[in-house]
């Protein structure tokens, strides 16, 4: 992969929008101190600009580490959010987004700077929004001519360094006229607005070779019950999801439709609450073959789950996708995206990933921010560099529970009687309820209780933690 920023007629479109604001013109490079891919240090390493766990080409349980994580990078957080919060202004470096910047010119200069990122850190994939790379422009026409201005640079940049497009997906809740929701909008005007809007996307989803396609309903909830019809709004969001599942079909786009569930913010109520909602959403209306879920960690603990169950919920009932890899903070009752850092927590998500196949065509996608007060250029680096060896340590801990298959022969115990006579002929509907009754009581079945041994398993996954590099 290179390291070096593309040049757009001659410099760096970095250089454009340093002479735009009368400044000195800069490096064509926007992380000069890092000049190769991080490289691997191992555990002894002190150089914090190099893996500790990560090594894309090892092999775990014959695949290699990269293909197991299919690690992507977001552009929203990393690239276009200045680090502003609602009690401050942006603390980042990011010259493409200061006022006065001309919108084309800083996102040309956003897009090498994130590629020359993805490129130095050596991951395979990136996400975006569609406002994310390309500003919205006086109409739609004027936004879609941006967008497809900068998507070919895109492509450009993708045959350059190798990074694919995980997912692409649309900004259907930051312009004003999403305040009351893209599908659920009482306005079907803004529903037909957000339906271009997302088949424009899905088009340079498919253009760039997007392995998946995300829908997020940022503000399809509602604020107030007092002015909210529910069972109209569920209406406009299933015949959206209908129309965005004909279009990918129409235009022989092959990857996954996914939804992303979020239980509130920045609504009061959303209603895609978390990945059982969803998949009961998509059951009551016809989807539950079209579409599957991206599942994010802060949102899972949200909605008062851990990220844990919502993986297993997802892969017990046929609708996993993929990850949006982040974290919450545990006294903070918002979405605070921090990268991971609990190998434990990612360890039981990642066993369950692994026992069921593996991603396939998923990834792990840092949907992550870094803090406000990290205002060094190399801080987006440290932060990933930190993420994905977290990733990296708890995929070896999961392997070795699959590899070893305690956790599966205790769990397998413990339902051992469903495989027995009696197990069995319920299951198979040969005993009505009146027959189970009168096997009870007749005294043939008086059963004692068994224990669950919870802190065992604990105690098994936590040796499986502390032990796997002795393995």
């Amino acid at each position: 992969m290179s390291g070096t920023l593309g040049v757009i007629n001659g410099s760096s479109a970095l250089e454009g929008v340093e002479r735009a604001e009368g400044g000195s013109t800069v490096a064509s490079e926007f992380f000069p101190e890092v000049s190769a891919p991080i490289p691997f240090g191992g555990l002894d390493s002190t150089d914090p600009l190099s893996f500790k766990v990560y090594q894309p080409d090892r092999v775990v349980l014959g695949n290699r580490m990269a293909d197991h994580l299919r690690i992507g990078v977001c552009l929203w957080h990393s690239f276009n959010w200045p680090g502003s919060d609602m009690f401050g202004v942006g603390t980042f470096d990011r010259p493409w987004l200061r006022p006065g910047i001309d919108p084309m010119a800083g996102a040309r200069a956003k897009l090498e700077a994130a590629f020359e990122f993805m490129a130095k850190l050596g991951v395979p994939y990136y996400c975006f929004h569609d406002r994310d790379v390309a500003p919205e422009g006086r109409t739609f026409a004027e936004s879609t001519a941006n967008l497809e201005a900068i998507v070919a640079e895109a492509e450009a940049h993708s045959e350059r360094t190798g990074v694919r497009l995980l997912w692409g997906t649309a900004n259907l809740f930051t312009h004003p006229r999403y305040a009351a929701g893209a599908a659920t909008n009482p306005d079907p005007e803004v529903f037909a607005y957000a339906a271009a809007q997302v088949k424009t996307m899905l088009e340079v989803t498919k253009r760039l070779g997007g392995v998946n396609y995300v829908l997020w309903g940022g503000r399809e909830g509602y604020e107030t019950l007092l002015n909210t019809d529910l069972a109209r709004e569920g209406a406009q969001l299933a015949r959206f999801l209908h129309l965005v599942a004909e279009h990918k079909h129409r235009i022989g786009f092959e990857g996954a439709l996914l939804i992303e569930p979020k239980p509130m913010e920045p609504t009061k109520h959303q209603y895609d609450f978390d990945c059982a909602t969803v998949h009961g959403f998509l059951v009551r209306h016809g989807l539950e073959d079209e579409y599957q879920v991206n599942i994010e960690a802060n949102h899972a603990t949200l909605a008062g789950h851990t990220f844990h169950h919502e993986v297993a919920y997802a892969i017990a009932n046929g609708i996993f996708g993929s990850i949006d890899a982040n974290r919450g903070d545990y006294q903070n009752g918002w979405d605070t995206d921090q990268f991971p850092n609990s190998v434990d927590e990612l360890s039981l998500a990642l066993f369950e990933i692994l026992r069921a196949g593996g991603l396939k065509r998923g990834g792990f996608n840092f949907d992550s921010k870094l803090r406000r007060q990290s205002m060094d250029r190399l801080d987006l680096f440290h932060a990933h560099i930190g993420g994905i060896d977290t990733l990296a340590r708890a995929l070896l801990v999961a392997a070795d529970m699959v590899e070893r298959g305690t956790l599966d022969a205790m769990r397998e115990a413990r339902y051992a009687g469903w495989s027995g006579d009696l197990g069995r002929s319920i299951l198979a509907g040969e005993l009505p309820l009146e027959a189970l009754a009168g096997r009870v009581a007749a005294g043939e079945i008086d059963p004692s209780p068994v224990s669950g041994r919870q802190e065992l398993f604990e105690n098994v996954v936590n040796r499986h933690i502390w032990a796997v590099e002795r393995r």
